[in-house]
């Protein structure tokens, strides 16, 4: 017994993405060890899945490479295009210290932060609110690299007037030299920033999805909401906005290098990620799973090694 023998008639028989082969999916909780980890065709070559033994070892790996990708750029006096994220977060510390200890500037850094909380018509919090990604990234990113900050001019939120402007700036940027970076976490449901897997019905065409490059306001999945109550919210589902702005895959897939990051455990052998790390690796891409996509660019891919597990039941 379980949910796709007792499915039909219950109250999440229509809950889950329509394009979503639960049957499908039931299989790839069931890879472990080299059967989960072992490239798949469409991997790129220089994607990299990086296990990391505990929480500290994952913020520090993965703070490092965004440090490296930082000085590296200025070293070649390379422009930078950021795309960030508010989740994870333990990160930025340790790309502070590496670069406040290499004596590194940001003056060659943009940042476009992916999404943000809104309505439905895609206004946003204040950007000083506690709960604002803005608020978020100030206090963790660009408030303690102090004088060798990134500049307010190159620092990009994405608010109802100044994501729209997104693919420009980045595609401006691009024909200067510049790298662009997508730094990113892996939602619930398998988004990347807030691009929701239900969205793909929105389109004719997988390439028509490809190249969409925001929404304001978009409908968030009620796992999404859920997901963000228990890691943001500490368990107050009705402080969760359901809308937020975001950019889409018209800008994520253009990336020259991806730094992602799976840290989704919560303690007592609980967690929310396995299955959605397990979707974004061993699944073929499809809009339907915005995640599977990021194994086709180059990059690393920073997993607790807690997540790549076995995922056996455990009542706690």
């Amino acid at each position: 017994m379980d949910l796709l023998s007792t499915l039909p008639g219950s109250a999440l028989e229509h809950f889950f993405p329509a394009g979503w082969d639960l049957a499908a999916i039931d299989k790839l909780g069931c890879l472990n060890g080299k059967d989960l980890t072992e490239p798949r065709p469409w991997w790129h070559p220089d994607f990299q899945l990086i296990p990391c033994g505990s929480l500290a070892d994952f913020d520090t790996i993965l703070g490092h490479a965004i440090a490296l990708e930082i000085r590296q750029a200025e070293l070649a006096g390379q422009p930078l295009a950021f795309i960030l994220p508010v989740g994870p977060m333990g990160m930025y510390r340790w790309a502070v210290w590496f670069l406040q200890e290499w004596g590194v500037r940001c003056h060659h850094v943009h940042g476009f932060n992916m999404d943000e909380w809104s309505d439905a018509s895609g206004n946003t919090l204040p950007g000083d609110h506690a709960g604002a990604f803005q608020h978020a990234m100030e206090q963790a990113f660009y408030g303690p690299l102090g004088a060798s900050t990134v500049p307010l001019a190159q620092r990009h939120f994405a608010t109802k007037d100044k994501l729209p402007t997104y693919a420009a700036r980045i595609a401006d940027l691009k024909s200067q030299g510049a790298r662009l970076v997508t730094v990113f976490g892996i939602g619930r449901v398998c988004h990347i920033a807030f691009w929701e897997p239900q969205f793909a019905a929105d389109y004719a065409s997988a390439q028509e999805w490809a190249g969409a490059t925001h929404r304001l306001g978009a409908r968030l999945h009620p796992l999404t909401v859920e997901q963000n109550a228990l890691t943001s919210f500490k368990s107050w589902t009705t402080r969760v906005p359901a809308f937020a702005n975001t950019i889409g895959p018209g800008l994520f897939l253009q990336s020259d290098g991806i730094l992602g990051g799976a840290d989704g455990m919560l303690g007592r052998g609980m967690q929310w990620q396995g299955l959605s790390l397990r979707m974004t690796l061993a699944h073929e891409p499809t809009p339907w799973i915005p995640s599977s996509h990021m194994p086709t660019l180059p990059g690393k891919l920073f997993a607790l090694a807690d997540l790549l597990a076995p995922l056996d039941a455990e009542c706690n």
